[in-house]
């Protein structure tokens, strides 16, 4: 089945459909996007090894949100820090400091929300289409390439790095 109802607006995905990207070591599993919702929303799937990391940052132009499905993570958004489990909601205004770090010996999954939805195209831009549904190994794209992607790319999206990761 691919995205039913266009014609009202309406998107369906079933599972494995729609556009997916690898970056940072991780599956972005795109549900809807800005083209879908005015602008509005993005939606993905993501999953994330353990031990992925961002540095402190914050986007000037969308605030997020993440449900976790599954997994452990350490947030921290402004000057607290929280334990995200299976079934924790964190909602992040625009402009909020946060960087968060994958525990534990298992992939976390994390539904993903930007408003408005344009964060998405960030990740296409700086990582590449995925070969499969799953984490990228070899064939994924090495930090050497990815990294300096992401100076030149996130100042458009309004990404602002701040400062390093959460330690290990």
């Amino acid at each position: 089945m691919s995205e039913s109802g266009t014609a009202t607006g309406v998107v369906v995905r079933e599972p494995g459909e729609g556009p997916a990207t690898w970056a940072m070591g991780s599956l972005f599993e795109h549900l809807v996007g800005p083209g879908h919702t005015e602008g509005l929303l993005g939606v993905s799937l993501v999953t994330q090894p353990s031990g992925i990391a961002t540095p402190l940052h914050q986007h000037t132009h969308e605030a997020e949100a993440f449900y976790v499905l599954s997994g452990r993570v350490t947030y921290r958004g402004g000057d607290e820090t929280w334990e995200l489990y299976d079934g924790c909601f964190v909602w992040l205004p625009r402009g909020v400091p946060h960087a968060f770090r994958i525990r534990g010996d298992e992939p976390a999954r994390l539904l993903s929300l930007t408003a408005p939805g344009g964060l998405m195209g960030l990740y296409d831009e700086v990582g590449i289409p995925a070969a499969e549904r799953r984490l990228p190994g070899q064939d994924g794209q090495p930090p050497e390439v990815e990294l300096p992607r992401w100076a030149e790319v996130g100042p458009r999206y309004g990404l602002e790095v701040l400062g390093p990761p959460i330690p290990e």
